[in-house]
Formats: C-alpha cells, sequence, structure tokens
C-alpha cells in the first residue's frame, strides 16, 4: 500500500467514525416532529370496517351455496346459514339459496328467519315441485 493511499484510507475512515458518532448523537437526541392536524392526515384505510358490497355474481353465489352444502352435511349449521346467506347476497334471485337458507335455519332453530327464506323461495320458485310441501311447512312454523 502506498503512503497516500494509506493514508487517505486512515482519513475516510476517521470522518466515517466521527460522522457515525454525530450522526448518533443527533438521533438520541429527540427531535421535534412538525406538528399536523388531523385534517391534513388522510384517513386510515380499513376494510375490515368497511360494509361489504355485493354486486350480482352468480360464480361467487355458486360457490357459497357449495360450500354450505358442505357444512349443511357436516351439521355445521351455522356455517352453512351464513355460507348460503352470503349466496343469496351475491345472487338475490337464487331460488335454491334461499330453500337451503330456510333448511339450515330450520336445524339451526331459528324459525322466524327460516320462514322468511322458505317465503322467498316461494316467491322466487312459486311452481316449484316442493312447492305444495314448502307451503304446508311454512303453515306448521
Amino acid at each position: 500500500m502506498s503512503h497516500r493511499f494509506h493514508h487517505l484510507f486512515l482519513a475516510g475512515m476517521f470522518a466515517l467514525c466521527v460522522g457515525a458518532s454525530g450522526s448518533a448523537q443527533q438521533s438520541s437526541a429527540p427531535r421535534e416532529q412538525p406538528k399536523q392536524s388531523k385534517e391534513a392526515e388522510p384517513p386510515e384505510e380499513d376494510d375490515s370496517s368497511k360494509p361489504k358490497e355485493y354486486a350480482f355474481n352468480p360464480l361467487q353465489a355458486d360457490r357459497e351455496l357449495k360450500v354450505g352444502e358442505y357444512y349443511f352435511k357436516k351439521a355445521a349449521y351455522g356455517a352453512a346459514v351464513a355460507r348460503f346467506t352470503e349466496a343469496t347476497r351475491w345472487n338475490p334471485t337464487l331460488a335454491e339459496a334461499y330453500l337451503k337458507l330456510g333448511e339450515a335455519q330450520e336445524k339451526y332453530k331459528d324459525h322466524k328467519a327460516a320462514k322468511e327464506a322458505y317465503s322467498k323461495y316461494l316467491e322466487l320458485a312459486p311452481d316449484a315441485r316442493n312447492a305444495p310441501e314448502i307451503k304446508k311447512k311454512l303453515a306448521r312454523m
């Protein structure tokens, strides 16, 4: 190593050390943060606090229906109710979702909700094969 290079190297290292200790001293001293008014800050975006928006989506409704059927078969009626409800939100004209929702609500012992779901089913599918059976069920509730 040449004497000149060695000297420059040491000078650079010294400057680096002094600069680092100086910045360490600066960072340990509390700095005043500029105060911003609440109005200047953008509102927090938290998707979990926003209500879910539904748009007509028959594919999603079918998925929810299939998952609901799975839960229904497993006797997880609360989960089935949630999925069938989701299906009705994605496709409010899907009569089968209301029928399944009524069945799940009935098993879940929520007869008022079951009655509403069955009534909606009959409104959407008045000529369904099982319409007379559902009407009898409604009359008994």
